[in-house]
């Protein structure tokens, strides 16, 4: 669906009839709100489509990238339609987001979109890709949007997708177009889900798959309950730093961001910072979406 026009989509929907449900499901997507047990589901789902093409332990080494990858998609088109909005039309939006995305980087500021994604490696042109290459175009889209967004070093850069071992493919396309398909169903976007949905989704096939190996979950996470009950007993002050050594999916630093939000409306500017760092480069997909923007 072209980005700037999902606020008709439920209306062309409903013109088009129940024939065209792709785009009945479009229209869908923009209004629905994913909840736990639905996230759930979803991320079981995911990972039965890749079960036995790679070991249990790995299902979140494959699923996490991708959903993060989404998620910045969907909040990119969410913020390209503002724009769209503003300034009367998409391809003037595209520019000058482009344009400041560009200057912002030049000059070390904030850009007017969180992160930018180049329209040729928006989630549509993964999930539409032909599955000849498509390891290899995953792989491509998310270390070229890593280029232009220097916050990402790190996170989109460290999964192959065309990885192969023994002169195999770890992961072929047929299970990866599969990966993808079941990825699409729910959108990721600023009002589809909470700001700490890679959290959530981390914690899920954690905790679901290292229990399969023998191990507790709780040897690699703080459960959610610990978790909120520490960010009330900091209880943030405005301009505060809050730092965590073992950040792990970071789901400790959100949290008292969220509360601060909470107990603070209207005073994002003044939210605390948070810093954190991590020896396991595979637990920093998280991404804090919520940056104190509507």
């Amino acid at each position: 669906m072209p980005r700037g026009t999902r606020k008709n989509s439920k209306k062309q929907a409903e013109k088009n009839g129940s024939g065209d449900l792709p785009l009945l499901q479009l229209a869908n997507q923009a209004d629905e709100r994913l909840d736990i047990p639905a996230m759930e589901q979803w991320l079981w789902d995911a990972a039965c489509k890749i079960r036995g093409a790679t070991d249990a332990p790995k299902f979140k080494d494959f699923i996490l990238p991708l959903i993060f990858y989404k998620r910045l998609s969907d909040v990119f088109d969410d913020e390209y339609e503002k724009c769209a909005e503003k300034f009367g039309g998409g391809d003037l939006a595209r520019a000058f987001i482009e344009a400041d995305h560009q200057d912002a980087i030049k000059n070390n500021r904030q850009p007017i979109v969180r992160y930018y994604v180049p329209h040729e490696y928006r989630w549509e042109a993964i999930r539409f890709h032909p599955k000849d290459g498509l390891g290899e175009f995953v792989t491509t889209a998310m270390r070229e949007v890593a280029k232009r967004n220097p916050g990402l070093s790190g996170t989109l850069t460290l999964k192959d997708y065309n990885e192969k071992q023994s002169n195999q493919r770890v992961l072929d396309d047929d299970h990866l177009k599969d990966l993808i398909e079941v990825i699409s169903r729910h959108r990721l976007g600023l009002k589809n889900t909470n700001a700490d949905v890679l959290g959530e989704a981390y914690e899920y096939l954690l905790r679901k798959f290292a229990e399969g190996q023998g191990q507790s979950a709780g040897e690699f996470l703080t459960p959610s309950e610990v978790g909120w009950l520490i960010a009330e007993i900091i209880d943030p002050e405005p301009y505060t730093k809050i730092y965590d050594p073992t950040c792990g999916s970071g789901r400790l630093l959100t949290k008292p961001r969220l509360v601060f939000n909470r107990k603070h409306p209207g005073e994002e500017s003044k939210a605390p910072r948070l810093f954190g760092q991590e020896l396991n480069c595979e637990g920093r997909s998280q991404e804090y979406f919520d940056k104190g923007r509507d």
